[in-house]
């Protein structure tokens, strides 16, 4: 039993308690969510505890599903509710969490070595928050255990939670705001499954570990993005939510119908994993790198060494000029794309793409360095748009970066766009997004007014003759 003084209401505490339930991936890194299997306020198991002055109110199945499921085992458990036995009032007052196993079955390695695990508020003159615990059999639980100190753990999240409850507090990022966790999540594991051989394969001289798995997250968003954006494949046979992905069902999702377009891909690892998923698309980057040799013939074959320059793609006549990768229906995905981050959701304008996702990093304006006294923003809705943006920091926006994503998110719209904006789950400080997939305007005037408005931007940066493509120098290296 391990205890602290509650500085917060019997009201909190529900809250608290409910974020445990829905989030136990919060306090076990090797557990990736939670499911909720049935929600019961009446009938509960037999093997729900009797508390004395006590009385259950509510029960939860749910399964935690393990991050990794070759490695560890799910488990389903009981989170039982209880309220005092005396008066009418429901508001509960103790969580425990039983784990259901068979009587010969072993607990996964996340899960403490209990049969029951209670989180308790104890109403008094100054209440307490406890911690108690019914241990397996020869389980250690002295100071030192590793009992002791999960029950420790718990404890300060559950005072956290609480508090965080008091104070109103709000996560400063969201993320899911545009693909649904749980069904990212789930290919995700699949397409680690599928390319974490190239952890050891890398070519480049920077970590492998980053840059694999923060492509394997970018490229599982960008599959689940287009599934739900275009039109499938094969009509008679629509992407269903209860297929099964071992089967990889995505070669019959849902795509690009102009294909998509990797600016700067640098090592060229994203156009690779789309490629060898089945999806159509290029690459493109000022020099090629070394692993660019070590891929299979395919994915070289959609590589390309290309400087591009957004000045030289408007004819005389003010209309796009041919480009064998930028063509109608295209979506671009822009990667710490640099300096052709601005320009991004301008091709996409000029070009009539199908959408494109933009995740920037260093902050360039159309033909110099960002720097907001000097480059202002396109005209805004109002205040909420930039509250939409999702930004994160302490909301004041003030930060360089913040003004740079508002510069871009205000582009986007002024090229036509409507804005969506998502925090990849990819492990990259830089993992800010903003997509384009839907133009914005109902009749035909209004995709003809961005397209000019892009054609504008282009023909004022050529007039100013500042613009410079990159050439390669150097010897090849990861961006």
């Amino acid at each position: 039993m391990i205890q602290c003084s509650a500085s917060i209401p019997l009201e909190m505490f529900e809250i608290a308690v409910s974020q445990l339930i829905h989030h136990p991936e919060y306090n076990s890194t090797l557990i990736l969510r939670s499911e909720v299997l049935e929600d019961s306020v009446a009938d509960f198991p037999p093997d729900t505890p009797s508390i004395h002055g006590l009385r259950p109110v509510r029960n939860i199945r749910r399964r935690l599903l393990p991050r990794r499921p070759g490695r560890d085992a799910g488990l389903e458990q009981h989170c039982t509710l209880y309220a005092p036995a005396e008066g009418d009032d429901d508001r509960p007052t103790t969580l425990v969490l039983t784990p259901i196993v068979e009587p010969d079955g072993a607990l996964p390695y996340y899960h403490p070595a209990v049969r029951h695990l209670a989180f308790r508020y104890i109403p008094a003159e100054v209440p307490l928050l406890r911690i108690e615990a019914v241990p397996l059999l020869s389980t250690p639980v002295g100071i030192d255990s590793r009992l002791y100190r999960t029950c420790l753990a718990l404890l300060d999240t559950l005072h956290r939670y609480g508090w965080g409850a008091v104070t109103n507090y709000k996560k400063r990022v969201q993320h899911d705001c545009i693909i649904a966790r749980e069904a990212y999540q789930d290919l995700y594991l699949v397409m680690r499954e599928r390319h974490k051989h190239l952890v050891g394969e890398w070519q480049e001289v920077t970590d492998p570990l980053k840059h694999v798995f923060e492509d394997i997250g970018i490229a599982t968003f960008l599959m689940l993005l287009w599934k739900e954006s275009y039109e499938p494949l094969h009509p008679a046979t629509s992407p269903s939510s209860a297929e099964s992905l071992d089967a990889t069902p995505w070669k019959n999702w849902p795509r690009p119908p102009g294909g998509f377009l990797d600016l700067g891909c640098g090592n060229g690892l994203l156009t690779h994993i789309l490629t060898a998923e089945g999806y159509e698309g290029h690459g493109i980057d000022v020099r090629a790198r070394t692993s660019w040799s070590h891929y299979p013939e395919e994915s070289q074959s959609r590589l390309h060494v290309e400087s591009l320059d957004p000045t030289g793609l408007v004819g005389e006549s003010g209309r796009p000029a041919e480009h064998p990768y930028l063509r109608q229906g295209v979506f671009i995905v822009a990667n710490h794309a640099d300096e052709l981050t601005p320009w991004t959701p301008v091709l996409a304008t000029l070009f009539s793409a199908s959408g494109y996702l933009s995740i920037p990093c260093c902050a360039w304006a159309f033909d110099e360095k960002y720097e907001r006294s000097r480059v202002p923003d396109y005209p805004l809705p109002d205040d909420s748009f930039v509250e939409g943006l999702n930004l994160g920091g302490d909301g004041s926006h003030s930060s360089s970066y913040s003004r740079y994503r508002i510069w871009l998110a205000s582009l986007s719209l002024h090229c036509g766009w409507k804005v969506e904006c998502e925090n990849l789950r990819i492990p990259s400080t830089r993992n800010w997004a903003i997509v384009g997939r839907t133009r914005i305007g109902d009749d035909a005037a209004d995709p003809e007014r961005s397209r000019e408005r892009a054609e504008e931007i282009i023909l004022k940066v050529r007039e100013r003759g500042l613009f410079k493509t990159r050439t390669p120098e150097g010897k090849a290296k990861d961006h």
